[in-house]
């Protein structure tokens, strides 16, 4: 008997048809750690809590205008998990190298959609570039799988799991699962009635209320749709499907803290002035004209609880294009211009829209996906994450993570990705470039260094002559 295939989400599955020679829909990690682990410990963490999630032991089963998941009946760790060296200095430079080239290679569709390389000689300590496939879950859910791997301690106590994670699916027959599906659906339906009549009752005008959200969402769709394309600038050319990528030495989370508040912003604008600036810098440096109405970045906006545990994988978020003022120079109207794009954002309805438009395109013909997909590509130059990482360091099977990096795929025509991650008190910087996109990827990571730096100095100077002005009227 052949293993039950269980459908895929329509999300899911939409992610899953973006995948192209040019753009693979993979998210790659790179964990540098501070000593050599012991591959036979590493295998035991994986085993432990990363098989937990049965996905990971599950290959897709494609069937044109469907798609399964279906448990792998060859699935053996070690056609994952590869143990390899850096060749020559075994430095930063050909770990970026090798994470370059693992990046642009897809994954192995007859197997579970995900590779992990251990590399055992960088810097002194080691490595470990992770790859999954966009379908299995969202770039802040697998961030926290893969974090959910360490432990706070150099010496936690591991257990050896069953052969065979548990599984809801195999738990109940599919008359219990149907039956399930109906009461939950009932109860929903139920609990929504209930919550709309206490609405009513506690606030005549909810019906209004719920009239315009209606409208908000409308307009926003509309908004989408029409938004004008792209200017034409090196950041969008013909992709050739080669990566390189980059990560730069990080900030200090503390002096980003310090510089928002003097400019009365969060962490968040800070960082995307960040990046404002170090495009900026990158069209000076070539001598392009920036474009007089700014540029615009794709940012993957969750819509799962932080608070909650991840039980279930799955992408549950939604896109939202945040409008970057490359074109104003000075760096306290450019923050500001930065913080008004973004609070006008918090106010739309623009993530459940393309959150929805993906569960649509997942559940039509793979042409409408395709056309939506270019369409919707070309009105961004870049991806953007902002992930909040872990406030401690942590430890992975015995050695200290020194610093994660994490890229989310780019769909589409969209030949740049952005990474921003917090972690120890500390800001990591990380960016992926197709090789025909004319960004040196290591000049564009020195920029953002030199873009925040400006913007902290102008604020904190601020704000140390606004003591000086009201010590002064004091006297």
């Amino acid at each position: 008997m052949s293993p039950k295939k269980i459908p895929m989400s329509a999300v899911d599955r939409a992610w899953l048809r973006m995948d192209t020679p040019e753009n693979p829909m993979m998210i790659c990690g790179v964990l540098t750690l501070d000593q050599p682990i012991s591959i036979n410990r590493l295998k035991r963490t994986l085993e432990e809590r990363f098989l937990y999630f049965e996905r990971f032991r599950q290959r897709v089963v494609d069937q044109g205008d469907r798609a399964y998941w279906q448990d792998d009946p060859l699935f053996h760790l070690d056609n994952h998990l590869h143990q390899i060296a850096l060749p020559g200095k075994a430095d930063k430079a050909e770990l970026q190298k090798l994470a370059s080239d693992l990046n642009s290679t897809s994954l192995d569709f007859r197997r579970p959609l995900w590779q992990m390389h251990y590399i055992d000689n960088y810097e002194g300590g080691s490595a470990l570039v992770v790859r999954i496939h966009h379908c299995i879950a969202d770039g802040i859910s697998l961030v926290r799988v893969m974090l959910s791997l360490t432990d706070k301690t150099p010496e936690p106590r591991l257990k050896r799991v069953a052969t065979k994670p548990r599984s809801s699916h195999k738990a109940a027959s599919t008359l219990q699962r149907t039956l399930h599906r109906l009461v939950d659906s009932t109860h929903a339906a139920t609990d929504q009635a209930r919550l709309f009549l206490h609405s009513m009752r506690e606030e005549p005008s909810y019906p209004l209320k719920l009239a315009s959200s209606a409208g908000g969402v409308a307009m926003d769709l509309l908004k989408l749709g029409l938004a004008p394309f792209e200017p034409k600038t090196d950041l969008k050319s013909p992709l050739s499907g080669r990566k390189q990528v980059s990560w730069g030495e990080p900030l200090d989370l503390e002096e980003v803290k310090a510089c928002a508040k003097a400019l009365g912003g969060t962490v968040n604008d800070a960082l995307l002035y960040a990046t404002t600036g170090a495009l900026q810098r990158h069209f000076a440096a070539n001598r392009e004209p920036i474009p007089e109405c700014g540029i615009r970045v794709a940012v993957p906006f969750n819509l799962r609880p932080l608070n909650q545990p991840i039980e279930t994988l799955g992408n549950q978020f939604g896109m939202v294009l945040v409008t970057l003022p490359v074109e104003v120079q000075d760096p306290i109207m450019c923050f500001r211009q930065v913080q008004e794009n973004m609070n006008r954002l918090k106010r739309s309805y623009q993530a459940q829209v393309t959150y929805s438009l993906l569960d649509l395109f997942g559940r039509g013909p793979d042409i409408l996906e395709r056309r939506a997909l270019e369409l919707l590509s070309r009105k961004a130059s870049a991806v953007l994450t902002n992930v909040p990482g872990p406030k401690d360091a942590l430890y992975l099977a015995g050695s200290k993570l020194t610093q994660p990096m994490f890229w989310v795929p780019q769909s589409g025509s969209i030949g740049i990705g952005i990474s921003i991650l917090s972690y120890a008190g500390t800001v990591q910087f990380g960016i992926t470039v197709d090789k025909a996109i004319h960004a040196n990827p290591e000049e564009v990571m020195s920029h953002f260094r030199e873009s925040f730096q400006a913007l902290s100095h102008l604020a904190l100077a601020g704000r140390s002559g606004a003591r000086a002005r009201k010590a002064s009227q004091a006297r």
